[in-house]
């Protein structure tokens, strides 16, 4: 028999939010990090210069030929190896995801560049633009509209992502439903918990990007 009583608001305060708060923050910083290190990568891979598209290759495609879990724990491990010191787990975390999402936001971002007519570059063109302004001020901003829903379905994929660093024993969500249920005695009702809590929260955000993609299929 299961039994849910032990989850009072006093658990949730004491063992999950801290954790809570973590998972939301890797999930924020990773994200913002990401789009702005994948976007550089996207620019360097469309600049037509072999010296800035090859590097940004090999490392995208190196990183998306990896597993999360390898890269996250070949940090954790071998960083405090090279430098002589820990730098920590939430630190690992931190430096991991952004790291491993900038690859693949890279290729979002890429696509969605992409996706812009070629007459909206020619006419920035025309107007006597810089390739900087150009991407600036006419082609990264219509990338963007085009490309949220996919950037916040991104965003979700990397917030599930996140309970990996309980691997490295990070204070995630995952880890404090862990430490609630082994310190209570109720380890099954707390990662039953903890599944329902994932559930919840990615459902609600799949549920607004959908909104979302219909607004901008509207103001398309």
């Amino acid at each position: 028999m299961l039994d849910f009583s032990f989850f009072t608001w006093d658990v949730f305060q004491g063992y999950i939010l801290k954790g809570l708060y973590f998972s939301l923050a890797l999930t924020a910083v990773a994200t913002l990090g990401g789009i702005f290190f994948g976007t550089i990568l996207a620019l360097m891979r469309l600049s037509g210069k072999k010296y800035l598209d090859m590097p940004a290759a090999i490392y995208v495609n190196g990183m998306r030929s990896i597993p999360l879990l390898m890269v996250l724990l070949w940090f954790f491990l071998l960083v405090p190896l090279l430098i002589g010191r820990p730098i920590g787990a939430e630190l690992s975390a931190v430096v991991t995801f952004i790291a491993f999402e900038a690859a693949y936001f890279s290729e979002i971002m890429r696509a969605g560049i992409q996706s812009i007519p070629r007459g909206q570059v020619h006419a920035g063109q025309a107007l006597g633009m810089s390739y900087g302004q150009n991407m600036k001020l006419v082609i990264l901003p219509q990338a963007f509209r085009n490309m949220l829903p996919i950037l916040l379905t991104q965003t979700i994929i990397l917030f599930q992502d996140t309970s990996l660093v309980y691997i490295i024993t990070a204070h995630d969500m995952l880890h404090g439903f862990s430490t609630a249920g082994a310190n209570l005695s109720q380890p099954r009702e707390a990662y039953i918990l903890a599944a329902v809590f994932y559930f919840v929260i990615c459902f609600g955000l799949s549920w607004l990007v959908k909104k979302l993609q219909a607004k901008i299929a509207i103001i398309r």
